[in-house]
């Protein structure tokens, strides 16, 4: 009987749930890459000490890149994926939810880890925000998945929220993890 259950939950592709985690993940990345990219302007402009950068024009070089590439990110799931709800009401969708997040979180930590070089201090800090948001996903994003399917039936606006709820959930926990 116990089998039975397991074998009719059936845990095929739900296009919903991929878009909707691999948005999130795609935000909170652009987010945080953002804020990294701000502070090196900053840097740049005087306005704290100099830590990463060794002159004003290395500063501007890599925030207009950062920028850019936090733009391009935040483009992606604005006018691709156009998913802005977190679909978790069911079990199946919480068991679909958290293997999304952990799949994104675990291949986008090998890619980057991979790819990225560790020249500059820069490209060690951006390895650094990418691990981060991995390991927050590993950890953090799973049980805030999990919390919010068990009190979805007793708050009612949990469903309307869950999306941003989860979205700030990630960039706090990733900023744990820095």
């Amino acid at each position: 009987m116990q089998n039975q259950k397991i074998s009719n939950l059936d845990l095929g592709f739900q296009a919903k749930n991929f878009y909707s985690i691999l948005g999130l993940y795609i935000f909170s990345l652009g987010s945080l890459v953002g804020g990294f990219s701000f502070y090196l302007l900053l840097e740049s402009t005087g306005f704290v000490d100099s830590r990463i950068i060794s002159w004003n024009g290395q500063g501007l070089f890599w925030f207009l890149i950062l920028f850019f590439v936090t733009i391009f990110l935040l483009f992606i799931p604005i006018e691709f994926l156009n998913v802005f709800r977190l679909y978790n009401s069911t079990f199946r969708d919480l068991v679909l939810n958290i293997l999304y997040v952990i799949l994104f979180s675990l291949v986008s930590l090998l890619i980057f880890q991979l790819l990225l070089s560790e020249d500059t201090l820069i490209l060690y800090d951006l390895k650094s925000i990418v691990r981060a948001v991995s390991f927050a996903g590993f950890i953090a994003v799973p049980l805030v998945l999990f919390a919010q399917h068990s009190l979805r039936e007793n708050l009612s606006f949990i469903d309307r929220t869950s999306y941003g709820i989860t979205l700030i959930f990630w960039v706090v926990a990733s900023q744990i993890f820095l």
